[in-house]
């Protein structure tokens, strides 16, 4: 079973954190982890600078009183767990929050995901995040249901044929197995599968591929990759109540369909900062997906990333 132990909750001070804190909580206290806050804010002013103090501590204030309302949902009291909560000011939001992961090895970030005009999609600091972070992060939205009835999501590419990326495979199902199993119970795999030489060939004006054939090569491509799916699974050890999808079309139109149609909640995926892996690369496929989600997020990245956000 996958289990964090050292969780940082990151928050811009601007909004009532209640809800992710209350996700945060849970999180923390299922894993027997420590969870630690962290308010980052722009860089005050150096007129204003006498002022700075009594504002990092209206910040440190507000975030106390949206957890204290984290605690009366969740009924997790302080002697129960402890949350140490900092204020750091200065530019760029995103590369703090990184530094601190690196600085104090967090395991998990947990921030509430920025609003957005449609509500869907992230923005800058979160997808900064995604990009950046070395540890999982998990941008949290709103859940209406209690948290025993969450469902659970993951996507994932069994054709991979990189080593990283297989293995960030096997870590996706074993996590989202993981969260599921101390949610409702039951997993949702997606997996997307396509042939996008059909139209070509079918249409092509050179090529006159008689229909059965085409219709052959069609199938025994759905069932290479159904059948690297089933490989990958048993690989991983994954088992308990799973709904499988898999599904034929473009991931960054099936996944989002399928997280609404199925009403999910929390959707684990994979991401990479840089190309050489294929699959879900932020500013690619990835970015697609998670810029049509309306829900929770939980990106972990390969094993062997590197940031380009240093420690010091």
């Amino acid at each position: 079973m996958h289990t964090f132990r050292h969780i940082l909750f990151a928050s811009e001070g601007l909004t009532d954190d209640a809800e992710a804190l209350s996700q945060a909580l849970r999180i923390a206290r299922d894993n027997c982890a420590e969870l630690k806050a962290l308010i980052v804010c722009p860089a005050f002013p150096e007129e204003l600078a006498r002022y700075r103090g009594k504002y990092e501590a209206a910040l440190a204030q507000g975030l106390q009183a949206s957890l204290e309302a984290a605690r009366q949902k969740t009924m997790i009291g302080e002697t129960e767990l402890a949350v140490a909560v900092d204020v750091e000011s200065g530019a760029l939001p995103s590369e703090r929050i990184i530094r601190h992961v690196l600085q104090h090895a967090h395991d998990l970030v947990l921030k509430e995901a920025e609003c957005t005009p449609a509500g869907k999609g992230f923005r800058a600091v979160d997808m900064e995040l995604l990009r950046k972070c070395p540890c999982p992060v998990w941008l949290s939205r709103p859940i209406r249901t209690d948290w025993h009835a969450i469902n659970v999501g993951v996507a994932i590419d069994p054709e991979e044929r990189e080593p990283e990326g297989r293995d960030l495979s096997l870590r996706l199902l074993q996590l989202a197995r993981s969260l599921a199993d101390r949610c409702n119970g039951e997993l949702h795999l997606i997996s997307c599968w396509d042939y996008p030489f059909e139209d070509y060939l079918r249409n092509s004006p050179w090529i006159k591929m008689p229909d059965d054939a085409l219709l052959q090569a069609v199938t025994s491509a759905q069932h290479r990759h159904r059948a690297a799916l089933g490989k990958l699974l048993k690989q991983s050890g994954v088992g308990g109540k799973l709904q499988m999808h898999h599904v034929r079309g473009a991931p960054d139109q099936m996944i989002p369909q399928l997280v609404s149609s199925r009403n999910i909640d929390i959707l684990v995926i994979g991401t990479v900062a840089r190309t050489g892996i294929a699959g879900f690369v932020i500013g690619n496929t990835a970015e697609n997906v998670v810029q049509k989600l309306g829900c929770s997020l939980l990106a972990s990245k390969p094993n062997g990333f590197v940031s380009p956000v240093k420690a010091y």
